[in-house]
């Protein structure tokens, strides 16, 4: 059955507030050094700034449900946009004090984590049956806006305005956001959960738990390619430092194509065998980047294993959403653990590997947690009332892919 995706204004606002918070999320790994230098610090020290984007992450997830119910879904997401602007405010204004720009570091990945978490709740709410094609256009937006801000960061560095000026354009964005919302009264809409009338201490279930651990066995393998593979092309394959930072886009690429195009397949497609086709994906371009010889092809696999991990997030989360119908603000809160979980554990278990056998053979872990995430998913598919999107609408609701044109918002 061909399910439909209607975008309202409402859809294309929540895509743009993703796209804001992964503005900042993408321009802050090439700060990160430039902040190193400032400080003086070493490589180790800098490195915690990811640390506390963790801690701040798993905050996020913590808080957002209390938010949400205390608040609003809407109020939420706007004072979520409101407080990555004053984080990048303090980067911007205030001097590089280490443990200043720690704080705001985690302060940041708090907003923003609580801010993922309401979109994927509004989204998945929103359009019922096509809530994983909606979550996937809103990741591949997201991934634009990746691309993005290092060149804006980049491009005025090399203008001499230096990388504040390229991280503070953030600011005028989220206010031209927030503007443009107010003139065109699109106001994002409270949501079904309020009405449910379900406590949200419930039980999660088993089905969401499998589903939890799978986003944490692909969220290691995201991380572990992001991170380390520059490094073997500058190993194995002669990359200058440069030449191999720049190829590691190749995976951002992929992803970006593969969210968009992922989008019409998940209107045609079940969750569960478009999830096994994205692992496969990702380990065809995972052996190709591993075994080879030349640098075209190595690039060649990063960008395939990016088409392959553009899927595993939109639909790992609408699977989770779908698994808690009756708990949404819960479940997406609680998810954000898995994606710190997965940010602490891979880097640092594949560093300890990496120092016994080096990183080429390292790399090996990733086909090992891919693996592990087909595993679970074949534990999900055989597990009472699988995830599917319809579930996560209350009783006797109707998704928007299933109401006459007429009766959607305009």
């Amino acid at each position: 059955m061909v399910s439909k995706l209607a975008r309202t204004p409402v859809t294309w606002l929540t895509y743009i507030q993703l796209g804001l918070y992964c503005y900042y999320l993408y321009a802050f790994g090439p700060v990160v050094a430039l902040l190193r230098d400032e400080q003086g610090v070493s490589n180790t020290l800098a490195s915690l700034h990811t640390t506390t984007m963790a801690l701040g992450a798993m905050g996020g997830g913590w808080v957002f449900p209390l938010l949400a119910k205390r608040f609003g879904r809407p109020r939420v997401l706007w004072g979520c946009l409101a407080g990555i602007a004053l984080g990048v405010l303090g980067f911007v204004a205030l001097p590089p004090w280490y443990p200043l720009t720690l704080f705001l570091s985690g302060f940041v990945a708090v907003c923003g984590i609580a801010l993922v978490s309401g979109v994927v709740v509004s989204l998945s709410q929103a359009h019922g049956a096509a809530g994983p094609a909606a979550i996937s256009e809103a990741n591949a937006i997201a991934c634009f806006a990746g691309l993005v801000s290092p060149l804006v960061v980049g491009a005025t560095i090399a203008a001499g305005w230096g990388w504040r000026a390229g991280l503070g354009v953030l600011i005028g964005l989220i206010g031209l956001a927030a503007l443009a919302a107010w003139v065109l009264k699109i106001h994002v809409p409270q949501g079904q959960a309020a009405s449910t009338g379900v406590s949200a201490r419930g039980p999660l279930g088993r089905a969401y738990w499998i589903t939890w651990w799978m986003i944490v066995m692909t969220g290691v393998v995201e991380i572990v390619l992001g991170l380390w593979s520059a490094i073997v092309l500058r190993e194995r394959l002669g990359f200058s430092a440069a030449a191999a930072a720049a190829a590691v886009s190749a995976i951002l690429g992929g992803m970006m194509v593969g969210r968009a195009a992922g989008a019409r397949i998940a209107l045609r497609a079940k969750p569960l065998p478009l999830y096994f086709s994205a692992l496969a994906i990702s380990a065809v371009g995972f052996g190709l980047f591993w075994t080879a010889p030349v640098p075209t092809l190595a690039v060649a696999g990063l960008f395939v294993a990016g088409l392959g991990n553009a899927m595993h997030y939109p639909l790992g989360i609408s699977m989770a959403l779908a698994a808690a119908p009756r708990q949404p603000e819960r479940a997406a809160g609680v998810v954000s653990y898995s994606m710190g979980l997965s940010f602490g554990i891979g880097p640092l278990l594949l560093g300890l590997v990496a120092d016994g056998v080096g990183t080429h053979r390292a790399l090996l872990l990733v086909p090992v947690f891919i693996v592990a995430a087909a595993l679970l998913a074949w534990r999900l598919a055989a597990t009472p009332k699988a995830a599917s999107p319809e579930a996560a609408l209350p009783e006797g609701a109707l998704p928007d892919a299933a109401l006459p044109d007429a009766a959607l918002p305009a």
